[in-house]
């Protein structure tokens, strides 16, 4: 076994075997006056005992209002001080909370809901240019006849409640802060008696995440995936006590949710929104005022930050660790985040949402060249191997999928059991669909992707998923999505797209086609109009073909630096 591409974690100590609620409520006693939230843009401050306080009202209004053990809450929301509330409170009164991408537009918003059938959902009334009330107006027209809580969509069928913020009225919904009224002793004794009922295997949260069949998949995770990936993921970073962490980046996401709020529970440290979403400057006066010991980001967040034309007035001395993950590193942008920004014990961490998420991450002591050339080594209690096609564990330094097991893996994707089996073998393996190397030291490059996936700016696109939105256009007879090479964001979209006989098509009317139905992201920059698509003698499209003529054309080169 010395030298085949088979890596485990260590195993010192045990992992946590409780549920999130109990765990926060143990965390909340012993740190009761230590800070634990702070929203900037929002000008809040919570300590540890204030935040369970918050938390449990909140629980106990979703109980009072009917909400059972294992029923599904979505949240749709940029971060905020509601999101994280609405992440515990959920976990301490056995709610499954379902992630909804802020980038989302109505055709995604209809599917997932409906996927794993929401009960309620609490939602911001606007960000960006997205205006959440009125596409779920328009998804759900009823509510403007009905009370709250007597929701009867047509197109929602168990969508119940939606709650949202502000304190504006809109007709059908009930306000969040309406929850945070204080619970009668009753309430209180009901809700630790639920937490006593739950069980640190029971699923806790669902986050979507795209595939090559199109439709997003629903990642269903446990109390004992998330808390113990937390934990290790702030262990990796030598997190502790008083830490302040900055968390510019979404909460929707394990990134945020996860190795954020959960990283930062899991060591009593201080979890710190500087923005709504990520902002350069807004980092740079959190990290400052509040004096912030660690940073997460993407690259392309910390080129931002470091970039922006006001860095050298900012003293963000007291950072001194991090994470960067989302993609490769630029080994030059690794030194300025080391030497600018006072982070020399910056980490990086591999993984996907499958696994909660982090299975690879690098240590705080190890080399320069190490942290930008590989994704560091296993986690504690997790498993690693590298398989060739026909599932067989290759040599090390031999390129092959990479497949995790252990408590990090999902429980599977929410009512798809075609799908999970796919994806988690009889064995327990789960095929990340990534193709890696780990070398003698047990070091992890991922050097490439099986599945025809394209990263841009940390986001992951399946294009399968936006070839099937595509198809619905009445003018598009066929259409292929790749990905091409793109200076900012590390790849952009392009559709190559053949048009139905007798009908014109311009590549400005596919882009207002896909505006408010698809994701921002999710709509390619490039289109193309072709007459066919180079193919194999057996009829499969030559993807790499279209991405070396497009690189061409647009003079576009390889690079890594999102």
């Amino acid at each position: 076994m010395a030298n085949l591409s088979f890596v485990t974690g260590a195993t010192d100590g045990p992992l946590i075997e409780d549920t999130i609620g109990r765990y926060f409520d143990e965390v909340c006693a012993r740190h009761a006056d230590r800070e634990a939230l702070v929203s900037r843009h929002q000008n809040i401050r919570l300590t540890y005992g204030e935040l369970r306080a918050k938390a449990d009202a909140l629980a106990c209004s979703f109980m009072r209002l009917g909400f059972a053990k294992g029923d599904r809450l979505a949240i749709w929301s940029q971060n905020n001080v509601e999101w994280a509330l609405t992440q515990f409170a959920t976990a301490k009164a056995g709610l499954i909370l379902v992630n909804i991408n802020p980038a989302y537009r109505r055709a995604e918003l209809d599917y997932a809901i409906n996927k794993v059938g929401c009960r309620g959902i609490v939602l911001a009334s606007s960000f960006k240019t997205s205006d959440y009330l009125a596409m779920l107006g328009d998804l759900a027209p009823e509510l403007a006849q009905c009370a709250a809580g007597a929701l009867k969509a047509a197109r929602f069928p168990s969508l119940k409640w939606v709650f949202r913020l502000g304190a504006t009225r809109t007709p059908g919904m009930a306000n969040f802060d309406d929850l945070l009224i204080a619970p009668s002793e009753a309430e209180l004794a009901a809700l630790q008696a639920r937490g006593l009922e739950l069980s640190a295997h029971e699923p806790i949260n669902i986050q979507f995440t795209s595939g090559t069949t199109g439709a997003p998949k629903g990642a269903t995770l446990s109390h004992r995936n998330i808390l113990n990936n937390g934990r290790f993921v702030g262990d990796a970073i030598r997190l502790v006590p008083g830490d302040r962490l900055c968390i510019p980046v979404p909460l929707y996401h394990c990134f945020g949710m996860v190795m954020g709020n959960l990283g930062c529970l899991t060591h009593g440290a201080t979890m710190i929104y500087p923005a709504e979403a990520f902002e350069p400057r807004a980092v740079l006066e959190t990290v400052a005022q509040e004096r912030c010991t660690a940073l997460y980001g993407v690259p392309t967040m910390f080129i931002g930050v470091l970039d922006h034309p006001d860095f050298a007035t900012f003293d963000v001395s007291s950072l001194r660790t991090g994470i960067m993950a989302g993609s490769p590193c630029p080994i030059e942008v690794m030194k300025r985040v080391i030497n600018e920004l006072h982070m020399p014990q910056v980490t990086i961490a591999y993984g996907m949402t499958e696994t909660s998420p982090v299975s690879f991450q690098s240590g705080v002591d190890d080399p320069l060249e190490r942290r930008v050339s590989t994704v560091g080594r296993i986690q504690p209690y997790g498993e690693v191997k590298i398989v060739d096609v026909d599932g067989n564990t290759v040599q090390r330094g031999v390129s092959g999928e990479l497949c995790a097991r252990g408590y990090l893996v999902m429980r599977g994707y929410w009512d798809d059991a075609e799908q999970t089996a796919k994806a988690i073998d009889s064995d327990g393996w789960m095929h990340s669909g990534d193709l890696a190397v780990i070398d003698e030291e047990g070091y992890c490059n991922i050097v490439g992707r099986i599945k025809d996936l394209v990263i841009r700016g940390g986001e992951n696109i399946y294009p399968r998923e936006i070839e099937e939105f595509l198809y619905r256009h009445p003018k598009i007879r066929d259409v292929q999505v790749i990905g091409v090479p793109d200076h900012k964001y590390g790849e952009e979209l392009c559709a190559w797209i053949i048009v139905r006989d007798g009908v014109t098509l311009s590549d400005q009317e596919v882009r207002d086609f896909c505006q408010g139905q698809i994701a921002h992201y999710k709509i390619p920059r490039y289109v193309r109009f072709v007459d066919a698509f180079p193919m194999t003698v057996t009829g499969k499209v030559q993807k790499f073909i279209m991405r070396e003529q497009m690189k061409k054309e647009l003079g576009l080169a390889e690079n890594q630096t999102a």
